[in-house]
């Protein structure tokens, strides 16, 4: 009652970094994770990159009378800054990070918890629009050895700025969070914005990834360039990818025997890969090689196994979508650092699990998916690991996917040991209909009775085995990237009511009776916008 209240000024601290909260800023912990094993990557990356800077110079034919070029790092949509200030505080082998924003209020906001965590130094807070200042850093000495993307959203925009900007043999840290788009439910939107046609599939993370990789490839070949991928993943509701950027003419030529165009039957869903082009060495002289397309398609008119069409989407990235020599270091990395690292045990779970898969094998199945399709009873992910181990093919999980199959076994050789399930656990007759999914696949007798008793002793892998945190459970309610960010225009709000009348609409109307109620707001009356949110006082919010 008019007395003035003295506001408490409260400090977030994630790692060795502290920012200001000051009321007016939103910490989303789920970005944690991110952090952490981005911090994990650059200093397993600048361990590898000092070491191939001796190599080259200890090869060179006289020393270089040139001054060394700076090794930075670009945060491009920075926030609050807290990930350049990390890095500044926790990556060793660089001289400076530049911790760049489009937004004022955001720039300041940035400069106060670069100075409260005593990073000067380190850390240079710059105020531009990503896009020009990368477009304007393309010559050879302001290039970037490490570039950040971490939009909100897609990152296709930023990408040819980032492959243009980027040193050769340079790192690009990149993040999208649009999985609607690229896990196949827009695929008008997905192909303007990545070059590709989704399909919708139960191996939709892994799609994401590859999509991705392919449409960063395709960016880099109009500059003579092209990625190497060191580590890949799918996580929560987002993906992210870790890619090297090297220069040269015949790589950019073989990447149309990585990429792929997917064949999906309608009815059972067996994935077939069709691969652009293939490469052909000469008997008579091994240098000469040529690239050749397929015959195809590699598909019939309808699906060998239900007699369904099929849907074709892509093309995606085929190849290797993590360095295993990589991700073995950096598991060595992430050990030795610990428990410092607030998400360890969920680091070390996660890269045991990219460790353990196969590496030739694209996309996966869902073991629960295939049982549904021949309406059985589920056949426990031990007993089918270990009949397709006993028939000497390979098997491993996919990082992306919990109940998920990857093999190089063929899909018929699937099929062929569920129908052989099916015998020891019968279907329901009622479920046999005329001109059905499951009525084509349990039209053939299985070839041969297949060993579920036994379990062959690699079924099991360490990653599970060991109960390593693998798959987090969502620890709040909400659990995602938030809104999308909206702009001020002249001081005015946006109008935001409609949008949150709008946000699960359909489950109010199962869970309220009454359908007159009214619907409540959120408690946090915020509007984004680009990097940050707008409150009600017109105070920055920024959203890291």
């Amino acid at each position: 009652m008019g007395e003035n209240t003295v506001q408490e000024v409260k400090i977030i601290t994630e790692g060795t970094a502290k920012i200001f909260e000051e009321g007016n800023v939103f910490y989303n912990p789920v970005q944690e994770f991110n952090r952490d094993v981005s911090i994990c990557v650059l200093n397993t990356f600048f361990e590898i990159y000092h070491k191939e800077l001796d190599l080259k110079e200890a090869n060179r034919a006289k020393p270089s009378n040139k001054p060394k070029k700076k090794i930075r790092i670009l945060e491009a949509l920075a926030a609050t800054g807290l990930r350049s200030i990390r890095y500044a505080k926790e990556v060793k082998g660089f001289d400076e990070v530049v911790a760049n924003d489009l937004l004022n209020g955001a720039v300041k906001m940035i400069k106060k918890n670069v100075e409260a965590n005593g990073v000067e130094d380190k850390v240079t807070v710059n105020h531009a629009d990503a896009t020009i200042f990368m477009y304007t850093s393309t010559s050879y000495d302001k290039r970037f050895t490490v570039i950040d993307l971490d939009p909100y959203g897609t990152p296709s925009k930023f990408i040819d700025a980032a492959i243009q900007s980027i040193e050769d043999g340079g790192l690009l840290c990149i993040t999208a969070t649009d999985m609607a788009v690229l896990a196949g439910n827009t695929p008008e939107a997905c192909i303007v914005k990545y070059g590709s046609v989704p399909i919708r599939s139960k191996a939709c993370h892994e799609l994401a990834l590859r999509i991705l990789l392919r449409s960063i490839e395709s960016q880099a070949n109009k500059y003579g360039r092209y990625i190497k991928p060191l580590l890949s993943l799918s996580i929560d509701f987002y993906v992210r990818l870790f890619v090297r950027v090297y220069t040269g003419q015949f790589q950019c030529k073989e990447s149309s025997t990585k990429q792929s165009m997917v064949f999906q039957c309608t009815g059972c869903e067996t994935l077939t890969l069709q691969p652009l082009a293939y490469k052909k060495t000469s008997i008579d002289n091994p240098n000469s090689i040529k690239f050749n397309l397929p015959t195809g398609p590699y598909v019939n008119t309808n699906c060998e196994h239900c007699s369904n069409k099929h849907h074709m989407g892509g093309p995606i990235w085929s190849a290797n979508i993590h360095d295993f020599d990589f991700v073995n270091n950096l598991i060595n990395y992430v050990k030795i650092e610990g428990t410092n690292l607030g998400t360890y045990s969920r680091l070390i779970g996660v890269l045991t699990m990219v460790q353990e898969e196969l590496p030739d094998v694209p996309l996966y199945y869902k073991i629960d998916q295939i049982c549904h399709h021949m309406r059985v009873a589920t056949i426990p992910a031990l007993k089918m690991r270990s009949a397709i181990l006993h028939e000497n093919y390979r098997v491993s999980y996919s990082h992306a996917c919990k109940n998920s199959i990857k093999t190089d076994a063929p899909i018929s050789l699937l099929w062929d040991i569920l129908r052989y399930w099916a015998k020891l656990n019968p279907v329901n007759p009622a479920k046999i209909t005329e001109g059905s999914v499951v009525k084509a696949l349990l039209s053939k007798e299985p070839t041969k009775e297949y060993e579920f008793d036994f379990i062959h002793q690699d079924a099991n892998p360490p990653s599970r085995r060991d109960a390593l945190t693998r798959f987090q459970i969502n620890p709040t309610v909400n659990w995602g990237p938030g809104t999308r960010n909206q702009l001020m225009v002249e001081g005015n709000k946006p109008s935001i009511s409609k949008n949150i009348r709008n946000q699960g609409k359909n489950k109010k109307k199962r869970n309220n009776n009454d359908d007159n109620e009214e619907e409540k707001l959120p408690d946090s009356k915020h509007v984004k916008i680009d990097d940050a949110e707008m409150t009600e006082s017109d105070e920055i919010k920024v959203t890291l």
